[in-house]
């Protein structure tokens, strides 16, 4: 079987790594992949980004499962387009990926459907926006409706900076938002005390099958200070989700949401991310909905993966999830990504990578902003550009054992954070 993975991301390099050691798959294709994906011999990069193009290439190189990373590739339809033409995808179509592309559609949805999440209001207008923000009164989260890579998001802990976010999102638009149609909107939201955690389920339009549990790292430093970024580390699994949290997630989050998905004439299908707070009473709330996996959290989750990824996907492509089943290694894995100099707001690139090491089974390098530069050389293209991911029976030895090789990597203006996994410690 060949399989083709869409992206170019740390992400996209977990699901191919995974992908390539799985029973029954003779090729595995990365478009456009990384300079990751490059350097490993069983696994070729193509460079097509069309969305029709891929679907011509996947038609005549006899493509027998396609699997989508990002965002960006959904929200421009191409599940749809592969599906026109018999193609079997896994993702979620233009329609159904509105649940990520908009938060506005998002809030919306949920609060038609009952699905527990924070109070909000949706604004244009930039004066309303502030206006609202003086009278709701900080802390208060402000998002921007489109996709911005993982950092359209503001915790503001004070009016100065919700005001702020306001401007830099409805007016600014610094952070590059893909606006939805009618423009420029944000979302502002009350702000939730918890913790958070990553529920990640696979979806056929009819069941879900969760994944393992997993919890990210989003702001740039240490203790959870600095902007939001697309996240600075993962790991797996996350003790936050105990069995009465997850069952509550299934059922009082990600079922209804398939449900209500199907009523509303959008069947969903693909991976689903639910961002949820876990409240002190153990009470859930829905932050966000992605409509593919985390990232950095596919690696450490893809580590601790044992079942054959391309058959439970195809089964997935069917309508079978519910005769399909995952089995994990009870060990944690924990990754810390190295992110650029000037991530999140303004990566440098170009920088170059030593230090890197070979593969091994349970300690992985995973490529995310990297390009070959010739002659074996290695350079930074984008903001989050590593992750290093590693397998131990402990939080704690899986961080030291990530953390060796952090410190051997070097690029000039690095930034890590050194704390993942403090939570479960």
């Amino acid at each position: 079987m060949k399989v083709l993975v869409i992206g170019g991301g740390g992400r996209e390099h977990a699901l191919a790594w995974r992908l390539r050691q799985t029973e029954g798959v003779s090729q595995v294709f990365v478009a456009p992949g990384n300079a990751g994906t490059a350097r490993d011999p069983q696994l070729t990069n193509l460079d097509i980004t069309d969305k029709s193009a891929l679907r011509t290439w996947a038609q005549t190189n006899g493509i027998a499962l396609t699997v989508v990373g990002p965002e960006a590739p959904l929200a421009a339809g191409v599940v749809d387009e592969f599906r026109a033409h018999g193609l079997a995808i896994f993702g979620p179509t233009k329609a159904a990926a509105q649940l990520e592309s908009s938060k506005a559609f998002s809030k919306a949805f949920m609060e038609r459907h009952g699905i527990p999440t924070a109070s909000y209001q949706t604004f244009t207008d930039a004066a309303k926006a502030h206006a609202y923000v003086d009278a709701q009164g900080a802390p208060i989260v402000v998002k921007a409706d489109g996709l911005a890579a993982g950092k359209g998001v503001v915790v503001a802990m004070t009016l100065d900076e919700a005001h702020a976010a306001i401007d830099f999102m409805l007016l600014d638009n610094a952070l590059g938002v893909a606006h939805n149609e009618g423009g420029a909107r944000v979302v502002i939201e009350e702000f939730l005390q918890g913790e958070e955690a990553s529920f990640i389920v696979l979806c056929d339009g009819e069941h879900a099958l969760a994944l393992a549990t997993s919890q990210d790292h989003k702001r740039l430093l240490d203790a959870d200070q600095g902007p939001n970024t697309g996240g600075m580390g993962a790991y797996s699994p996350a003790p936050v989700v105990t069995p009465a949290v997850h069952q509550r997630a299934m059922d009082e989050v990600i079922l209804p949401t398939l449900r209500g998905m199907k009523a509303d004439g959008i069947p969903y299908t693909g991976f689903l991310y639910a961002g949820l707070m876990i409240t002190p009473d153990g009470q859930v709330k829905t932050l966000e909905f992605n409509c593919r996996m985390g990232d950095p959290e596919t690696q450490p989750i893809m580590m601790r993966l044992r079942s054959n990824l391309a058959q439970v996907l195809l089964a997935a492509t069917r309508g079978e999830l519910d005769r399909a089943t995952v089995e994990w290694d009870p060990r944690v894995a924990l990754g810390v990504v190295l992110a650029a100099a000037g991530y999140p707001l303004n990566p440098r690139k170009g920088d170059a990578i030593t230090g890197l090491p070979a593969d091994e089974a349970d300690r992985m390098v995973f490529h995310a902003g990297t390009t070959a530069a010739g002659e074996g050389a290695i350079q930074v293209s984008g903001g989050r550009v590593l992750c290093v991911t590693a397998l131990a029976d402990s939080v704690a030895d899986a961080r030291r054992r990530a953390y060796e090789v952090v410190d051997a990597i070097h690029f000039d203006g690095v930034q890590c954070r050194r704390d993942i996994g403090y939570r479960a410690l």
